[in-house]
């Protein structure tokens, strides 16, 4: 095909990898020779904990893309630049003597800020601006209602969006064989380490590091298990997940390669497989909806996608700090709860029951606020997403696009119970509670003064007592949401 563009840059984002990248695919199409950038952005860097596991994730994954795209063809690194996007971009565009700059959609609200801000100085030399989807399947308004509408309601969506699958949607977008066009330059000087950008170390775990090359063993690790994937994951001590979630977040690894293992395994289930492979494109597909329904809802991310629910009294005072901190510091009395916590303050990791489990218990038995915790999980999660992690907040307080009323309140010691059974996964955080009996682990306080003593738990010293009562909590909950009730009825009545 012949090329529009002498020389165009490609501004690499949240899809840090060399192989099926949609933006580098139309670029390298486009132009006859292409750039690479990526910029440590200080308007999102700077508000972050000098110690920070995404930081770390981010610096491995580039150096790791530096070296695919010199692979490709050599000389070619990755241009890595310390400062603000939107002055940076338009400036290297401008040195480097592009005519376009090519980049993958990212539909966060300040994010859409940013890059209309690039778009305007780019415009101011005429360079020319190219954007495309490649962190989803479907975005936007690609899935839509008979009417016309977005969907608020997951099980529509999810069977609208496979009936609107084919495989063009998931095929990937060839890298290698335009390689050629990607352009040499003494601009790409390598990656900083942490301490060149004001960071420390923050202890990221080798199993959710190593960029794309971290991404394809943990794939191919997965596609092993897959099958009993419907099985397994709602079981945090059992090795059930994916744990692609951080990739999925950063783009190392291509949607589309992954709901296409996914459809392919469906398939081959026909013939007498599990449906494990159906269950994790079901959670593919989950990630989607939450992204359409914040392109299409961005109030939806800092209050209610329901507005009523806005209407809530939720707890507040010294009382209400004193027990947010509990939560936070996994000190709650409850052990499913704090071990759940404790994983993620010391991992940036917490299994997807968990998040439920934990979730339900900061708005339902402590009654404060969804949005306190959403705002701790932001900061402690290695694979925040703003569209998911949102979206599965707005699911537990009953807020967001779900069909389910409010009364839906996890019990943390039946949910403990149930998914836990033998405290595994208990003992690997508290393991001052290792020598209870699996009936006793979930909720210590039933215990026996003398079976407590035989295995050295001193309820209030080496682990907290319940900081509040479920039962007596649910019932709160219920009247604290009753508000919801009354102010649709009253809607109903204008």
């Amino acid at each position: 095909m012949e090329k529009k563009f002498d020389r165009a840059l490609v501004w690499f984002r949240r899809d840090l990898r060399a192989d099926d990248q949609a933006a580098l695919h139309h670029a390298l199409r486009s132009a006859k020779e292409v750039y690479c950038a990526f910029i440590l952005d200080r308007a999102i860097l700077d508000a972050l904990p000098r110690a920070d596991r995404r930081v770390e994730f981010i610096l491995g994954a580039l150096a790791v893309l530096d070296a695919d795209l010199q692979t490709l063809k050599p000389g070619a690194g990755l241009i890595v630049r310390h400062g603000v996007a939107e002055e940076l971009i338009p400036q290297l565009a401008a040195d480097l003597g592009v005519q376009a700059v090519f980049f993958n959609h990212d539909d966060e609200p300040q994010a859409l800020l940013r890059d209309a801000a690039v778009k305007a100085r780019l415009a101011a030399f005429n360079c020319a601006l190219h954007s495309f989807k490649d962190h989803v399947i479907f975005e936007r308004s690609e899935v839509l209602t008979a009417a016309g509408k977005p969907y608020g309601v997951f099980t529509p969506y999810t069977d609208a969006w496979r009936r609107q699958v084919t495989p063009f949607f998931l095929s990937a977008y060839p890298v290698e064989r335009h390689a050629q066009a990607l352009g040499t330059t003494g601009l790409a000087t390598g990656i900083p380490r942490l301490a060149d950008i004001g960071f420390e170390p923050a202890g990221l775990s080798e199993t959710l590091a190593g960029g794309s090359r971290g991404a394809a063993v943990l794939l191919d690790d997965f596609l092993d298990r897959i099958d009993r994937y419907d099985e397994a994951r709602n079981f945090p001590a059992v090795k059930g997940p994916s744990y692609l979630s951080v990739h999925l977040r950063f783009g190392t690894v291509s949607i589309r390669r992954l709901a296409r293992e996914a459809h392919q395994r469906m398939q081959e289930e026909k013939t007498g497989g599990s449906h494990g492979a159906e269950i994790w494109l079901s959670e593919l597909i989950w990630r989607d909806f939450y992204h359409q329904v914040m392109h299409h809802h961005p109030h939806a991310m800092t209050n209610a996608f329901r507005p009523e629910y806005d209407g809530i009294a939720w707890e507040s005072g010294p009382a209400a700090e004193a027990l947010f901190t509990a939560w936070c510091e996994g000190r709650t009395g409850y052990p499913l709860v704090d071990a759940a916590m404790l994983q993620l303050n010391q991992t940036g990791y917490m299994h997807n029951r968990l998040r439920m489990v934990t979730a339900s218990f900061l708005m339902k038995d402590l009654g404060l606020d969804w949005r306190r915790g959403e705002r701790y999980f932001a900061e402690k999660l290695l694979d925040f997403d703003l569209a998911a992690n949102n979206g599965g907040w707005q699911w537990a307080a009953s807020s967001g696009c779900d069909a389910q009323p409010y009364f839906r309140i996890f019990n943390p010691v039946t949910q403990s119970e149930k998914f836990d059974a033998d405290g595994k996964f208990i003992k690997r955080y508290l393991p001052q509670l290792a020598k209870l009996p699996p009936k006793l682990i979930h909720a210590p306080w039933t215990a026996k003064p003398e079976v407590l003593a035989a295995c050295e738990v001193e309820l209030g010293d080496n682990y907290p007592r319940p900081i509040v009562q479920h039962d007596e909590a649910r019932a709160r909950t219920l009247t604290r949401y009753a508000v919801v009730k009354s102010r649709a009825v009253a809607g109903q009545a204008e």
